[in-house]
């Protein structure tokens, strides 16, 4: 649950989602996305056919990694006309710059210009991105959990959610701590449930 970036709406494509697998991205955790969105907000969900990692989405300023904002654009620019939302799935670790309110980059600058997270997603947006590099786990439900969790969180900020002050809803800001994960419920709140 990374950083939201607010992008003007797109389009007026029908609510529906494809979750779209990158590299060597299990099928049983694609099928597990498929099933928990799908669960979640109730819209049409389809899985595309297996994509590479693009080559100039990768960067090595602290270690390597691809760049969570780039795999959005990627992801929006590869959408079918005929969906409304992407979420691309990968196990490579993602990076973005975290910025302040008044978009420079947080201090201190070296620890944030190149900052790992979970997901990322444009607010609202066509796409969005999570990578499970950042949340593995000797436990296997607790892995599986994140990976919902995050998922949900992330097309959540697709269809305009912000992420939301009650502590217990998919949608709270995860404050740079997979704890607070671990510690939300699998489901939006009353309040976000109004806004979709």
């Amino acid at each position: 649950m990374g950083l939201v970036l607010v992008m003007s709406s797109c389009g007026s494509s029908p609510k529906n989602i494809a979750v779209q697998p990158m590299g060597n991205f299990p099928v049983h955790l694609t099928d597990t996305v498929k099933n928990t969105l799908h669960r979640v907000y109730g819209f049409p969900v389809h899985v595309l056919s297996n994509k590479e990692i693009p080559e100039h989405t990768f960067t090595k300023v602290k270690s390597p990694r691809y760049r969570a904002d780039q795999l959005i654009r990627f992801l929006k620019d590869e959408q079918p006309d005929s969906v409304a939302y992407t979420i691309g799935l990968l196990q490579k670790d993602i990076s973005t710059t975290k910025r302040d309110a008044n978009g420079e980059v947080k201090k201190p600058a070296y620890k944030y210009k190149d900052w790992g997270v979970f997901g990322l997603g444009y607010r609202p947006g066509p796409s969005c991105v999570v990578s499970t590099f950042r949340f593995k786990n000797r436990e296997p439900s607790k892995f599986i959990s994140r990976l919902k969790k995050i998922s949900v969180h992330e097309i959540g900020h697709n269809l305009g959610l912000p992420h939301c002050p009650n502590k217990q809803c998919v949608m709270t800001d995860a404050a740079e701590s997979i704890n607070t994960i671990d510690q939300v419920k699998l489901e939006l709140c009353k309040e976000c449930k109004s806004q979709i």
